[in-house]
């Protein structure tokens, strides 16, 4: 059943009017929520009942690489109405959230000048926020400083980094654990690149820019039916060529330490095609990585305060007329 989380004052989208004398607020309409929630087919079907375009937030679908293992909409799907930020990057690419972000914008710029409904969708959370609330405004990191930061974590531990941080960047060291691997990662490479802590950007804020009014409408499925699509939709990728899609990757040589290479499922069918597991190991270690990966995109989404909207459902065709009658008055009426 679709709920009202917040009471609404007015409509989201006043229409430009001028003789009216109406103000134009420029709407852009969010569809979250965990993996296999039905985001994508509910993103399309908005796109295709209201005129809109869909603009990925997903962190792995941005590679042209990874179409089967990050599920990414088929051709077909793609020629049933505009896609944007699907496919965009190859695999020895570095993509941030403030990358996204000015990638983004940019597609919703277009979108509303050109008539079309702007629908981002995706899971990854961090895209989002920055989105919708801004990020710090600290600099994309040189890729081959990233990767030379991560060897030596590997090789030497982050107890071994949180050493050197300390003796480059005193401030941000005390405020992290020796521990924490990925922050201590963060705060070393950020100095790295620019001679200054972490700390010192993380008190900048790029902040939303004015103009941009966002719904978001959060898919939040039964565990039970979430975990049973997670699963199957691994068998349905398996089937579809998967392992052959990870295998011309790994052989191409892509760093190890490039985000596309932590793309979910690919540490277990890369043990398949190490020898280390079979098949059918391989494809059960996928489906409970997704799981896992689901409960805590389902548990980040609940502590947010970014849905403007929510079902407890997965999106389907039975639950549509509800969804585009609640879009069509809630999102896209004019009102004086």
């Amino acid at each position: 059943m679709l709920q009202e989380l917040d009471a609404m004052s007015g409509s989201i989208v006043k229409q430009q009017d001028a003789a009216a004398g109406r103000e134009s607020k420029r709407i852009v309409l969010v569809v979250a929520g965990p993996t296999a929630s039905g985001k994508s087919a509910l993103a399309l079907a908005v796109a295709e009942k209201f005129g809109g375009t869909v603009i990925n937030a997903d962190s792995m679908q941005v590679y042209r690489e990874l179409r089967i293992l990050s599920n990414r909409p088929t051709p077909e799907q793609e020629a049933r109405a505009p896609h944007r930020l699907f496919g965009i990057l190859s695999a020895t690419e570095a993509c941030s959230a403030a990358h996204w972000r000015s990638l983004a914008l940019a597609e919703i710029a277009t979108a509303h000048d050109t008539g079309q409904v702007p629908v981002v969708t995706g899971g990854t959370g961090l895209y989002l926020k920055a989105l919708i609330e801004g990020l710090s405004a600290i600099p994309d990191i040189p890729l081959d400083l990233r990767s030379e930061l991560r060897r030596r974590l590997v090789e030497g531990g982050a107890v071994t980094l949180h050493d050197e941080l300390s003796r480059r960047d005193p401030t941000a060291a005390g405020r992290l654990q020796p521990g924490d691997s990925q922050r201590v990662l963060r705060a070393l490479e950020v100095f790295e690149a620019t001679g200054r802590s972490i700390t010192e950007f993380q008190g900048r804020f790029m902040a939303p820019p004015p103009g941009l009014h966002y719904a978001t409408i959060l898919l939040r499925p039964p565990r039970v039916q979430l975990y049973a699509t997670c699963d199957s939709r691994l068998i349905s990728m398996v089937d579809a060529g998967v392992v052959n899609e990870i295998r011309r990757l790994r052989s191409a040589g892509v760093d190890p330490n490039l985000p596309i290479m932590k793309a979910l499922g690919m540490k277990e069918f890369g043990a398949h095609l190490d020898g280390h597991r079979s098949m059918e190991e391989a494809l059960k270690d996928a489906q409970q990585s997704t799981r896992r990966y689901a409960k805590r995109q389902t548990t980040w989404f609940k502590n947010q305060n970014i849905a403007d909207f929510y079902i407890n459902e997965q999106y389907s065709e039975r639950n549509s007329d509800k969804l585009f009658a609640f879009i069509r008055q809630k999102v896209l009426t004019t009102t004086e």
